[in-house]
């Protein structure tokens, strides 16, 4: 039986917490306490799965409890629960709390994502994943600009001319930013030399979703592999950051799933990237056998390493502390059943996004789509639109 503490300083909120998680008190074993010294100190003596706190508390706050939990517990899930006026709050969990949850909470939504914030750790965090990062010598970190961006798009009045200046502030960030933004990618229609003009242009999430891409690739760059084209890797990634955005917009007003979907596209094959730049010559295998043979590369990636590209780049994901959905979208885009999910979300997109990449010039959708997962959420009747939107390319082969 999974363990969750709740921690709140209103005996209202948990007296109906109590009440909301009683039919569940076979499958959840449930504790609640008032303070984070209280939290800690329960900690200490029992195993937890989950800790979901608020984040406004007298005394020792949800910032700084979390602080302590991510130092001394760092295998337990970390929900944030708070109110529509802590923005400010929020701002300084980010990267310590691995899914927010509003007041008032309904039962299904927490039971939800409990479920998946579980089930996203329980497939991270496995002794093969494990091992296999300790023979990784060149792990990438998250760019230090993309932390700075994210922070200002979560501020009240997000500005775009601060956007651009914390980009102009790295020569070679920009240099790069300006050269996608010019690509016949976003097919702009006139040149961009500015910044500025790329942020007004493009809009805050993309162009944050372009500066993690530079950042990350960019530390990964010196590839040699002849079968392997990490150039080729970073368009199609775009390509079904782009798609996976737009499926997400067709469906959903929420800037900031369709913000998610665009930068888990763009994350999603990063795994690769990690097993050409420290296996050459195993990958290299792996890829070649892929391409010549036909067999799958994910299976040769779990026969050769233990794991496959979604581990390892869920895996990294998790390390930097970048939000669950973002995580759970790049662990499972190939076999998005296993989140657990109950509605459209993220991995939806990117599961899509990815499989219509491969479609052939004659528009026909390859397999691999997975149908019974899209039924189950109720969103089975909107891939045809869907794929209308993905245009007709030539396969990418094993690298997509």
């Amino acid at each position: 039986m999974k363990s969750v503490l709740f921690v709140d300083d209103d005996a209202n909120v948990l007296a109906g917490l109590k009440r909301m998680l009683r039919p569940l008190r076979a499958e959840w074993a449930t504790e609640f306490v008032d303070s984070g010294e209280s939290a800690l100190a329960y900690m200490a003596e029992h195993p937890v799965d989950i800790i979901v706190t608020d984040m406004r508390m007298p005394g020792m706050d949800g910032v700084q409890l979390l602080e302590e939990v991510v130092a001394r517990f760092p295998a337990v899930v970390r929900i944030a629960l708070s109110g529509h006026s802590d923005q400010e709050v929020l701002i300084r969990a980010a990267g310590l709390a691995h899914q927010y949850l509003s007041k008032p909470c309904e039962t299904e939504e927490l039971k939800s994502t409990l479920c998946r914030s579980l089930a996203l750790r329980d497939h991270c965090q496995n002794k093969t994943i494990d091992r296999l990062v300790s023979r990784v010598s060149s792990l990438p970190s998250l760019p230090h600009n993309y932390c700075e961006i994210l922070q200002e798009i979560k501020s009240p009045e997000p500005s775009l001319r601060r956007v651009a200046e914390i980009i102009s502030r790295d020569a070679a960030m920009t240099a790069k930013v300006l050269q996608l933004v010019n690509s016949a990618f976003f097919g702009t229609a006139r040149r961009v030399t500015d910044p500025l003009h790329a942020v007004t242009l493009l809009g805050l999430q993309t162009v944050n979703g372009l500066v993690l891409t530079v950042g990350v690739f960019s530390q990964l760059d010196k590839v040699q592999i002849a079968s392997f084209s990490a150039d080729e890797l970073i368009a199609h990634s775009l390509r079904v950051a782009d798609l996976a955005k737009k499926i997400a917009s067709s469906r959903t007003k929420d800037e900031a799933l369709c913000g998610e979907a665009f930068v888990a596209g763009v994350l999603h094959d990063v795994g690769k990237l990690i097993f050409a730049s420290n296996f050459p010559r195993q990958y290299g295998e792996a890829v070649t056998d892929a391409l010549e043979c036909g067999y799958a590369l994910c299976d040769l990636e779990r026969e050769a390493f233990g794991a496959d590209h979604a581990d390892l780049g869920a895996y990294i994901l998790g390390l930097w502390g970048l939000p669950s959905t973002l995580v759970e979208a790049v662990a499972f885009h190939h076999h998005p059943a296993k989140a657990q999910s109950t509605g459209f979300s993220a991995l939806t997109a990117v599961h899509i996004a990815n499989v219509l990449s491969h479609r052939d010039p004659e528009g026909q959708i390859p397999s691999g789509i997975d149908e019974s997962y899209l039924h189950s959420i109720g969103v089975l009747n909107e891939l045809p639109a869907w794929s209308r939107l993905a245009p007709a390319e030539t396969p990418m082969g094993v690298l997509a």
